[in-house]
This record gives structure tokens, sequence and C-alpha cells, in this order.
């Protein structure tokens, strides 16, 4: 699985785990435990990306092959590369739970 797969594979999985959480969002009467939801998420970001990693033979803690001479490890360029979706979605799940 490349990089950009790996990608795909996280924003699907996020997308269905934000999903859960607006749902049980709707079920708090209390601002402060639904805004607790936002730490949930970013725990499941770091589960799924164990998991993803897990599921397809990756060692996070190993050099990512790269062309320059950065020395950069798989957990640290999925990071890279998938903060911006974490972002966008955690900023969405905000929205979507101060709303409520």
């Amino acid at each position: 699985m490349n990089i950009d797969e790996f990608r795909a594979e996280l924003e699907t999985r996020l997308l269905i785990e934000r999903q859960y959480l607006i749902q049980e969002a709707s079920s708090f009467e209390d601002e402060l435990e639904r805004l607790e939801l936002l730490g949930q998420f970013n725990e499941k970001y770091k589960e799924l990306i164990k998991r993803l990693a897990n599921e397809n033979g990756i060692d996070l803690s190993t050099s990512y092959p790269a062309e320059n001479s950065s020395e950069l490890s798989y957990e640290q360029m999925i990071l890279g590369k998938t903060m911006s979706i974490y972002d966008r979605l955690s900023d969405e799940l905000y929205e979507e739970i101060t709303n409520i």
C-alpha cells in the first residue's frame, strides 16, 4: 500500500468515526461532554494509523524510502500526509457537536 492509498483508507475510516461521534454527541446534554469527543477523535486518529499500518505490514518506526536525504520514519511521513485530513474532519466534528 502506498502512502496515497493509506491516506485514502484512513480518511474513509475517520469519516465513519466522525459520524459515530456526532451521533454519540446528540445523547449528551452537557456541551463539555460533547467537546470531550474531540479528544476521542484524536485518539481514534492515532489508533487508526497504527491499525492500518499493522494490517498492511508497515513498521511505523522504520525509515520511509525517499529519494532525498531525509530520514523520516513511516509514522512521520504518514502524519505529515494525513494531518490535513484530521484537521478538516476534527473542525467539522467541532462544528457539528457545538451546534447540537
